[in-house]
C-alpha cells in the first residue's frame, strides 16, 4: 500500500471532532447542501481551475496527503499562509461532464477513525465532508451505502471554467463574516467580477458552507510550504509591569540588547565556520597532488520517493548532489571518461552521482546472467545493489555516447510520479553505464503477454487503467508542465515499467527530443526511431516527431492493456480474418471496433479483449477506452486528443470501474486486483 494511504487514518486521528475542516461546522455539515455545479458554457470545455481548501494542522504539513486527496501532482499545490486559517490552492483539469455542470474527478479512502455526523451517515456524508464542500459524490452507486473503513469512493470536485475575460476560477467554501468586498480585498478581483462570475444580483451576503467561484488573472498563493501555526497570544501584563514608569525603564542595564548583540555574533561566527566546512567539503579533488593521503566521505544517495515535497526549494531533485570518487581498495586512483561535450553546465542546476567502474562491476556481480533484467534500445539492463539501496543499471557501449548525453540532459530536468528517475553514472574506456531507481515488477510488456511464462503475474482490469493513467500523466508533463517540451519518442509496453505496487513509470528517454515552436505546432523533424508497430503514419512518412506521435504510440498500448497482444501480431483468434500474416495490433483492433456500435453490443471486440481478465472487467469501461485509444491512433493528427484530454478521459474511465467493483462485493477474484491509491 503507498505510503499516503497510510497517512489518510492518521489525518483523521489529529483532526478534531467534526473533522475539523476549518470552517464553522455548519458550514462543514451543510456546504454540499447548498452547493451547486456551475452550469457548462461550452460542452466540449477543459479548463484548469483551481480550489481552496482549508489546510490547517496535520494537512498543513503533509503535502503528499493533499496531492492523494485531490488526485493532484506535487506542482499542483500552492498556499496562503497569510490567510486566517491557511488555505491551500489546488490546481484541476475542470471539464464538462455528461450533467452539462463542470466538475473535475477524484476518489477518496473511509479511513477507520472517521467520526460520524449522525447514525445514517452514508459513505458519502463521510467523504463529502472531508473536503470542506468542495465536493459531492455522483448520484447513485456506492456512495450511498455505510461507510466502510477502506471503501473507495468517487466523488466530484466543484470547479468552473470562465466564460468571462478572467483565466482561471477559484472554488471558495464561504465561512462566517465573509462578504463580497472582503473577499474581492483577499484575492485581489474587484467585486464586480465576482458578482458577475456568481450570477450575484447584488452584494448579496456571502452563505457559510456555499461554493463561490473567484475570477482570477494569475496563479493563487506561493509555494506550498508547512503553512505556520498562529502566533501564540502575548502574555497578560503583570501588575508589576503596569505600575512601571518610563523612567524606571531607562534605569536598568540594557540586558537584553547585550544578549541579542552576543547571539547575533555566535550565528556569524557559526555560519562563518559551516562555510569553510562546506568549502573544504565540496571543493575536495581527489586528483590534487595536496590531496593525497586524505579519504574523501563516500556520498549516500537518496532518492525522492513519488510524491515527496521539496521544502524550500519548491522542486524535485534528481538526486543528492555529490560528485566524490571512494578511492579504489589498492589505492590507486581510477580515472573516469566522461564522454566529451558533458561539461557541468550540460546538466542546469542537478547533477547526478559519479560512480566508480569497481562499483558497477561489483553491484553487478560483474554482469552476471541472474542479474539481467533485459534489454533497452541502447544496451542491457542489470540489478545492482549500490550503497544499500536497489538500482537497475543500463549498460551501453561508448559508441553510444549520443544517446547516453540525450538521456542525462532530460531526466535531470524533468521529474515526476510517472518517469524513472535517473541516480547517476559511470563511464570506463569502453563502456557508459546510466543508474535509475529499481522496479520491482518489471515491464508492462512482461505482464501482459504470455505472463506465466515470465513468471509475471496477469493484471485486473483496474489495474490495468491504473497503468494506462500513471503512464498518461508521465506522457503530459514531458508534453505540457516542462520548462522545455519532449517527445517520448520511443512509448511501448516494454519502457513502462511497474513498481512495487505496480505503478507506471516511463523509462528510456534515448531518443526523447526537444520540441521547438512552431506557429502550427510544437515538432522537431528527425531521422525516423522507434519500434514498428508503434510508429505514427505522418513519422513514417515524413520523419516529423510531434507530442501527437507519442499519442499516436500510446493508443497502441491502451489496446496492448484491452487485448493482452503485442504491438505486431497475428490476426488469427483476434475475431478478423482467419490467416495467419502478422499485422498491427492497431487495425486488428480498429476492424473489431467497426463492428461494434456500442457497449451494450460489442459483438467483434469482445472476443479481441484478453482472455486473462475472464470476462471480470466492465464492459461499458472497456468500451470507453478502446474508443479512446481508436481517437489515439487516428490517421490525422489534428484529430487526436491531447495528453491532457487522455488523461481526463482515463480518470472518468478509473472512477467508473472503482465504482463497477464496488457492486461485485464479495468477489475475491475483483477485489484481488484492485490497486490502492491512484
Amino acid at each position: 500500500m503507498p505510503p499516503h494511504r497510510l497517512l489518510l487514518p492518521l489525518l483523521h486521528l489529529l483532526l478534531p471532532l467534526g473533522l475539523g475542516l476549518g470552517v464553522s461546522g455548519a458550514a462543514a455539515a451543510g456546504g454540499n447542501a447548498t452547493s451547486a455545479p456551475l452550469a457548462c458554457s461550452e460542452l466540449s470545455r477543459v479548463c484548469t481551475a483551481f480550489l481552496a481548501f482549508p489546510a490547517a494542522g496535520a494537512r498543513a504539513a503533509n503535502a503528499t496527503l493533499l496531492e492523494s486527496m485531490f488526485d493532484a501532482a506535487p506542482g499542483d499545490l500552492t498556499a496562503d499562509a497569510a490567510a486566517s486559517p491557511g488555505y491551500a490552492f489546488v490546481r484541476k483539469n475542470c471539464s464538462c461532464l455528461p450533467s452539462r455542470t463542470y466538475l473535475a474527478n477524484t476518489t477518496y479512502t473511509i479511513p477507520s477513525s472517521a467520526t460520524l455526523s449522525s447514525p445514517n451517515a452514508t459513505a458519502a456524508d463521510v467523504a463529502a465532508a472531508a473536503y470542506a464542500g468542495l465536493a459531492v459524490p455522483p448520484p447513485g452507486g456506492a456512495a450511498q451505502r455505510p461507510p466502510r473503513p477502506g471503501a473507495v469512493v468517487a466523488l466530484h470536485l466543484l470547479c468552473g471554467c470562465s466564460s468571462g475575460p478572467w483565466n482561471y476560477l477559484l472554488s471558495y467554501v464561504g465561512v462566517e463574516g465573509d462578504t463580497v468586498e472582503s473577499l474581492s480585498s483577499r484575492f485581489g478581483t474587484s467585486m464586480d467580477a465576482i458578482e458577475a462570475a456568481n450570477a450575484m444580483a447584488g452584494p448579496d451576503p456571502i452563505t457559510a458552507g456555499k461554493v463561490y467561484y473567484i475570477p482570477l488573472n494569475s496563479v493563487p498563493g506561493q509555494a506550498y510550504v508547512t503553512l505556520p501555526a498562529p502566533p501564540a497570544p502575548a502574555p497578560a501584563p503583570t501588575d508589576s509591569t503596569l505600575s512601571e514608569t518610563p523612567d524606571h525603564h531607562s534605569t536598568k542595564f540594557p540586558y537584553g540588547w547585550v544578549i541579542g548583540s552576543m547571539g547575533v555574533a555566535l550565528a556569524l561566527i557559526a555560519i562563518a565556520v559551516l562555510a569553510l566546512v562546506l568549502w573544504k567539503f565540496f571543493g575536495y579533488n581527489p586528483q590534487d597532488p595536496n590531496n593525497q593521503g586524505k579519504s574523501p566521505d563516500r556520498h549516500k544517495f537518496q532518492l525522492l520517493k513519488s510524491g515527496s515535497f521539496c521544502y524550500g526549494s519548491g522542486r524535485y531533485l534528481c538526486c543528492q548532489f555529490g560528485n566524490a570518487k571512494p578511492p579504489r581498495a589498492d589505492g590507486g586512483d581510477h580515472h573516469i571518461n566522461v564522454p566529451k561535450g558533458m561539461a557541468a553546465d550540460v546538466f542546469d542546476r542537478e547533477k547526478p552521482i559519479v560512480f566508480t567502474y569497481e562499483e558497477i562491476l561489483t553491484s553487478t556481480d560483474s554482469f552476471s546472467d541472474a542479474n539481467l533484467l533485459g534489454h533497452g534500445t541502447y544496451g542491457s539492463v542489470y540489478y545492482g545493489v549500490l550503497r544499500d539501496q536497489e538500482v537497475a543499471i543500463k549498460r551501453m557501449m561508448a559508441t553510444k555516447t549520443k544517446e547516453f548525453i540525450v538521456e542525462m540532459k532530460v531526466l535531470c530536468k524533468v521529474h515526476h510520479a510517472s518517469l524513472v528517475e535517473l541516480i547517476g553514472y559511470a563511464a570506463s574506456k569502453d563502456e557508459l553505464f546510466l543508474v535509475y531507481e529499481y522496479s520491482q515488477n518489471g515491464s508492462l510488456k512482461n505482464h501482459l503477454h504470455d505472463p506465466e511464462s515470465k513468471g509475471c503475474s496477469s493484471l485486473s482490469w483496474i489495474c490495468r487503467v491504473q497503468i494506462a493513467l500513471d503512464a498518461a500523466r508521465g506522457l503530459e508533463y514531458i508534453h505540457e508542465h516542462t520548462k522545455d517540451h519532449y517527445v517520448h519518442r520511443d512509448i511501448k509496453s516494454s519502457n513502462i515499467l511497474l513498481d512495487g505496487s505496480l505503478r507506471a513509470k516511463i523509462s528510456d528517454f534515448g531518443l526523447a527530443k526537444l520540441v521547438v515552436k512552431s506557429s502550427d505546432a510544437e515538432a522537431s523533424v528527425t531521422k525516423v526511431v522507434g519500434t514498428f508497430g508503434y510508429l505514427a503514419p505522418e513519422y513514417l512518412r515524413d520523419g516529423l516527431a510531434t507530442t501527437k506521435s507519442d499519442v499516436y504510440a500510446f493508443g497502441v498500448v491502451l489496446f496492448e492493456l484491452i487485448s493482452g497482444k503485442e504491438a505486431i501480431t497475428r490476426a488469427e483468434g483476434m475475431g478478423a480474418s482467419s490467416n495467419s500474416e502478422r499485422r498491427s495490433l492497431a487495425s486488428v483492433m480498429l476492424t473489431a471496433l467497426r463492428k461494434c456500435p456500442n457497449s451494450t453490443y460489442m459483438g467483434n471486440l469482445k472476443d479481441c479483449i484478453d482472455h486473462n481478465l475472464r470476462d471480470l472487467y466492465p464492459h461499458d469501461c472497456a468500451y470507453k477506452m478502446a474508443m479512446l485509444a481508436k481517437q489515439c491512433v487516428d490517421e490525422d493528427p489534428v484529430l487526436r486528443p491531447d495528453m491532457k484530454q487522455v488523461v481526463i478521459t482515463l480518470s472518468q474511465i478509473l472512477l467508473s470501474s472503482i465504482e463497477w467493483e464496488a457492486t461485485q462485493a464479495g468477489n475475491s477474484q475483483v477485489f484481488s486486483g484492485l490497486v490502492a491509491g491512484r
